[in-house]
């Protein structure tokens, strides 16, 4: 039977030596299933130094910088609480046995701690004490402490027996370390893949973004082009017009000729249309209040379409070219009627907002971060569907019947908004309806100072 005293070799039984396999056999089974460095050095304490018969054991942990340590597992008559110390030892290291085992990464065994200067003395002051270091890839991680209340109770043999065992307790540091750098190395992989994905996302979105500003500015400037062109076609045909008027003509002809004058200004709208979207049209924009100017649009709308207005207290004034802003709401509010063939609400507001440009925003184009109005305009139709959605600006694109529409509303609007400075935004949901937002500019002066008073 052990002792509580250690065994020198020569007093050691068969007994004791299978007890010590036992133990230790158990211990490298066990290490394979402990899961954290603190039920490590629980177990060590407890489960390994223990069970061998040593009367105590203070395990010790190094910091980061290798200047201290500090108590964290203990078994014996000193740590009756469990797993749980109260008030940890903190030693320095170089300071006392354990301290100075920790400065030079050597075991030390003391056969009479009277003799020895380096001993702090304990509560329970002990006769002889045996510790050994902790290493891990070249540094002293921590170290094992066991004193004795008898003097000479440590020999080679209890050297050698928690010499085994430190070096086991290191090499599950070693792979509890591992463990952790290799979850920690695949969270930055998730990390890394989730940051992948949205710069991918983004990428994509900018490149859509950027080939609809493309088209639309290829669009633009061919449509400039050929508006200037054809409305030069179209003043010969009513300067011709016009002089065959002078000459007087037959009731029939005069008919034929009122046909073709009509077509011919037609054309002209066309073409003025088209500039709009090409934004070679001349602006005069002026300081409007915008609240006042969507009150007349509401009552001139008497049809199967009524307009509910929700427009907000104080808003800021907005700086737009009035004939443009009306032509644009007639197109808007139309564009509604049509999608609710049924009938039903169109609905108006306005808000004042300050752009700071994180905002997610599904706009036309890139929106400079500052003070706006935003005007909007739902209905509560047949909805757009989301692969249409990109296409809806593009002049001459309909959904209405040959014959019902010029496909240029929305991209006229889109021209005034932008060359105004501001930007369109649309929602779109189908079978439930669309929203319209118009983001109009400020007079220069005062966005200036509401973007100021708002920081």
């Amino acid at each position: 039977m052990l002792r509580s005293v250690p065994l020198r070799p020569e007093e050691r039984e068969p007994a004791d030596e299978a007890r010590l396999l036992r133990t230790l056999n158990a211990f490298a089974v066990d290490l394979i299933t402990i899961p954290s460095v603190e039920d490590l050095f629980w177990y060590v304490a407890q489960n390994v130094v223990g069970k061998l018969n040593f009367v105590d054991c203070v395990i010790y942990r190094a910091d980061e910088g290798q200047t201290e340590l500090t108590q964290v597992a203990a078994w014996g008559e000193k740590n009756p609480f469990g797993r749980s110390i109260i008030s940890p030892l903190v030693i320095p290291f170089g300071r006392g046995i354990t301290g100075t085992v920790a400065m030079t990464g050597k075991a030390i065994i003391v056969e009479d701690l009277l003799k020895d200067q380096n001993y702090i003395p304990d509560t329970q002051p002990a006769r002889s004490e045996i510790c050994v270091p902790l290493t891990f890839r070249g540094r002293v991680v921590g170290v094992i402490d066991s004193e004795h209340p008898d003097r000479d109770a440590f020999g080679e043999a209890e050297l050698g027996v928690l010499n085994t065992v430190a070096a086991m307790t290191s090499a599950k540091l070693e792979l509890l370390a591992e463990t952790e750098r290799s979850h920690q190395r695949y969270k930055d992989l998730v990390v890394s893949h989730a940051q992948l994905t949205q710069e991918t996302s983004n990428r994509k979105a900018l490149e859509i973004k950027l080939f609809e500003a493309r088209k639309l500015e290829a669009i633009g400037r061919l449509t400039g082009r050929f508006a200037h062109e054809f409305n030069n076609l179209l003043t010969v045909i009513s300067g011709n017009l016009e002089l065959l008027e002078d000459q007087g003509a037959s009731a029939e002809t005069q008919d034929i000729m009122a046909d073709v004058k009509s077509a011919a200004a037609r054309g002209a709208q066309l073409i003025r249309d088209m500039l709009v979207f090409a934004q070679r049209t001349r602006l005069g924009p002026e300081k409007l209040d915008l609240n006042a100017q969507l009150c007349a649009f509401q009552a001139a709308c008497h049809t199967r379409a009524d307009v509910d207005l929700h427009l907000a207290d104080a808003l800021w004034p907005v700086h737009i070219d009035r004939t443009a802003l009306e032509t644009a709401m007639v197109n808007l509010i139309r564009n509604a009627r049509d999608a609710m063939p049924e009938g039903g609400t169109v609905r108006i507001t306005t808000e004042s907002l300050v752009h700071t440009g994180a905002r997610n925003l599904a706009l036309s184009t890139e929106l400079a971060p500052g003070c706006y109005v935003r005007l909007g305009v739902t209905d509560h139709g047949v909805g757009i569907p989301e692969s249409r959605l990109h296409q809806i600006f593009d002049p001459f694109y309909t959904t209405k019947a040959v014959g019902a529409g010029t496909g240029l509303g929305l991209s006229m609007v889109l021209g005034f908004v932008q060359q105004s400075g501001g930007a369109v935004g649309v929602t779109s949901e189908v079978g439930k309806g669309t929203t319209i937002h118009l983001y109009l500019p400020l007079p220069e002066g005062i966005g200036n100072d509401l973007l100021t008073s708002n920081r």
